[in-house]
């Protein structure tokens, strides 16, 4: 695997996304089986599957170094977004889910998170950590199949804290998530401006503890 090139900038900044991070309350994983006892470093992050603006299923907790997300992968072992009850009917939904296939893989590295592209379609990034700290908009990475990106890199999103920042404390902050969508690009070179827009999509929060 090699890394893809970036692809072109997302025009709204992440603090003004809809249906990402900012809208999960500071209690929001509470509804998962997510560890939530002080300095419990059991997990190193949650994965929230999207369905345009609805979340389908339970966050999913990591523990394992390694997880596969996949819609349909014979005798897998990972999230399968197959099993989720989704009451979507929109055509454009089912058939984005359709090309999901084998998906990607989350794995966590000496050096940071890397995303590997497994299915046959691009999928799109967007992390704070991929871009230059004083840019005021994220760019949104487009990863071919067969490709990956380091799409998180922990000594870096600690600098990007701002410890002064009293909203850190209490909600999840947007340098510690990762949002991937499947098939379907956002924001500035396409007509989806928001992630929340797009039909299948990935929320992806780090443990920052």
């Amino acid at each position: 695997f090699s890394s893809a090139p970036a692809d072109c900038p997302d025009s709204v900044p992440s603090s003004t996304e809809t249906g990402g991070t900012n809208c999960l309350a500071p209690g929001g994983l509470s509804d998962s089986q997510v560890p939530q006892e002080p300095g419990d470093r059991s997990h190193w992050c949650v994965v929230a599957y999207w369905e345009e603006k609805t979340r389908v299923g339970r966050l999913y907790s990591v523990q394992e170094p390694s997880l596969d997300i996949f819609y349909d992968l014979p005798q897998g072992n990972g999230f399968c977004l197959g099993q989720l009850n989704s009451d979507n009917k929109s055509q454009l939904v089912q058939k984005v889910r359709s090309k999901i296939g084998y998906g990607i893989q989350l794995t966590k590295e000496v050096d940071g998170v890397w995303v590997y592209n497994r299915s046959s379609y691009p999928i799109f990034i967007k992390s704070a950590t991929l871009d230059n700290p004083d840019s005021r908009t994220l760019l949104v990475h487009k990863v071919f199949p067969g490709f990956s990106i380091k799409a998180f890199d922990y000594e870096k999103a600690y600098t990007l804290q701002r410890p002064n920042d009293h909203e850190f404390t209490q909600q999840p902050w947007t340098g510690f998530t990762v949002q991937i969508s499947f098939v379907k690009g956002w924001g500035q070179c396409y007509t989806r401006q928001f992630i929340s827009s797009c039909p299948c999509w990935l929320e992806v929060i780090f443990n920052n503890r």
